[in-house]
Formats: C-alpha cells, structure tokens, sequence
C-alpha cells in the first residue's frame, strides 16, 4: 500500500484486507478532526453486522489475559475477532506493550485478529466519540464479533463497555471486588459475571455476594439475570463456558428486541454526545478575544453579573 493520506484510498485498501490501512484509519478516528469524519462517513453505510463484547472490571483482575483467551477460543472455531483494548492514559506507541496485554501480543500475526489499542489522542469528545466510529470501522471491514476491553472501572472505561452489545464485568475472588463493582457502577452495565483467577480462595464467597447484589436489584421476571462463570483465564478454563454465557445473552436480546432496543439508544446517546462536543468546542471559541477579556474583567470587578455577562457573548447587540 502506497503512503497515501486520502482516507478514500485507504479505506479501499482496507476493505482488500490491508492491515497498515486500517491502523491508519482508525489513527485518523483516535485524531478527531475532518479525516476522521470523512472515515466515519465511508464506514457508516458498511457497517451494522458486527456483535459488540466489552470487557472490563478492576484493575489486576486479568482483563486483558481473559480477552487473549477469548480470542484462542474464538479461533480454534476458525471466527475472526478484533480487539479494542481502551486506555485512556497510556496507548502503545511503537512497539511499546502495556503490562499484561503481553499475552494479547501473541495473536497479533494471525490475519483472523486484528488488535489495536486505543487513547483519547486529542479527539474532540475523546474515547467516548472515538469508540463507536473505530467499532463501526472494524464492522464495515467484515469483523463479526468486536472485543472492547477496558484498563480499568473509571467513567469512561465504564461508559465504553456499556455501550457494547453485551458487556462482561470481570472480578477476582475477594470479598472487595464484588463490593467495588457495585460501588464502581458495574452492576448496572454487567449482562455477564466472570470470576476471574477461580484457582483462588473465595470463589464461591464471590458468587454469592454477586447473587446477592442481584437478588436486590429488582430485575423484572422476565428480564436477562447475568449468569456467573469461574474461569482461570492463563489456562482457559472456563472460557468456553464464560463463551457460552456471552452466546446465550446475544440470543435473549435478539429475540426479546432488547439489542435493536440498545442499539437504538446508543444510537441517540452518540447523537446527543456528538451535538454536545461540537457545542463545547463552539463555546470555547466564542470565549476569547477582547469582548470575552472586557465581559470576564467585568464579572471579576462585580460590575456584571455571570449570566448576564453569558447572554452577552451568546446576543451580541
């Protein structure tokens, strides 16, 4: 593939399979700004097959050793699987690899996974804008199944997975985890419990606390109730089951319409959170200059009130 910048020819180049093209698109998205809407604007008609997974839980609980043993089973049943591994802070930047996602790295020279991990980079809105375009990139590029995996339980990490088609909620044996997940805001994203290092003491202690936590959320009777799966993820133990659980929970959403329910949500979520970005960037550049500097200086010395001052600046006589 030539070093073309035009995201016409590289998103052709990226539906021929190229791999350097698709990083080089989903850069523009992590970037923000016009080649990032022009690739949105060429994925869009493309896309909407792919079943989104997202991944996440506390830190240390073996997020990403999970997801790289989601992707050896996804693949010994010969399924392609691409891989968002969201970061907010630390995105690999040349060879450089994040702590355990070392293990991830051994998938990466097989054509039926594509991972790529992702940072804010500037990008108007940041991960919250920036995920949805990059999942719709990998959907219009023929991934069936998308993995988000998340670095830890922040707002936006939490935010991300909960956007997925299922979310899976990852916690370790431990009276805490199970604590810090409802504290965390977890419990209302999880459609999938797993307990994580199940080679551990507490296990069971976990399961029960996590049953509990259920039974007290007042789940209507007919609604999906988050099984609980144990695995071992530097084994794989487990993750056919934990598969299994994901597979069951697509199905009830299917049939139940709760995934054209979320989807259609979602859809109006990034809607509002795209007018709201642009919005925040527009007020931003209506604060400068010597209007602002004259308002500001007269809000400072009390000679004008805040809001008065704000209608100003938004109605200029």
């Amino acid at each position: 593939m030539s070093r073309t910048s035009d995201p016409a020819e590289l998103f052709a180049a990226a539906l021929d399979g190229d791999r350097g093209s698709i990083a080089r698109l989903l850069s523009y998205i992590e970037r923000g700004g016009d080649r990032a809407r022009e690739v949105g604007r060429l994925a869009y008609p493309h896309s909407g097959d792919a079943y989104t997974v997202g991944i996440t839980g506390a830190p240390g609980a073996g997020k990403s050793t999970l997801t790289s043993a989601v992707i050896g089973h996804l693949r010994a049943l010969e399924i392609e699987v691409a891989v968002l591994a969201i970061d907010p802070t630390s995105p690999f930047t040349g060879g450089a690899i994040l702590g355990d996602r070392v293990r991830m790295q051994d998938h990466s020279t097989d054509p039926g996974v594509f991972i790529r991990s992702m940072a804010t980079r500037g990008h108007l809105g940041g991960l919250t804008l920036a995920t949805p375009e990059a999942v719709r990139l990998l959907d219009a590029l023929g991934r069936d199944w998308i993995l988000v995996e998340t670095v830890g339980v922040g707002q936006v990490e939490v935010e991300v997975a909960g956007k997925a088609d299922s979310t899976v909620v990852v916690v370790n044996p431990g009276w805490g985890d199970s604590v810090q997940a409802n504290k965390a805001g977890l419990m209302e994203i999880a459609d999938v419990f797993v307990i994580n290092k199940a080679d551990r003491k507490g296990v069971e202690e976990t399961r029960r606390d996590l049953e509990q936590m259920l039974d007290m959320s007042d789940l209507p009777r007919d609604a999906w109730r988050p099984p609980i799966v144990a695995t071992v993820a530097t084994s794989a133990d487990g993750v056919p089951a934990m598969w299994d659980a994901v597979l069951a929970h697509r199905a009830h959403a299917e049939s139940s319409g709760q995934l054209l329910e979320r989807r259609s949500f979602r859809a109006r979520q990034e809607l509002r959170e795209i007018v709201t970005a642009r919005l925040r960037e527009q007020a931003r550049q209506i604060c400068t200059g010597e209007r602002w500097d004259a308002l500001a200086d007269a809000v400072a010395t009390h000679d004008l009130d805040p809001w008065s001052a704000a209608e100003a600046m938004l109605h200029p006589t």
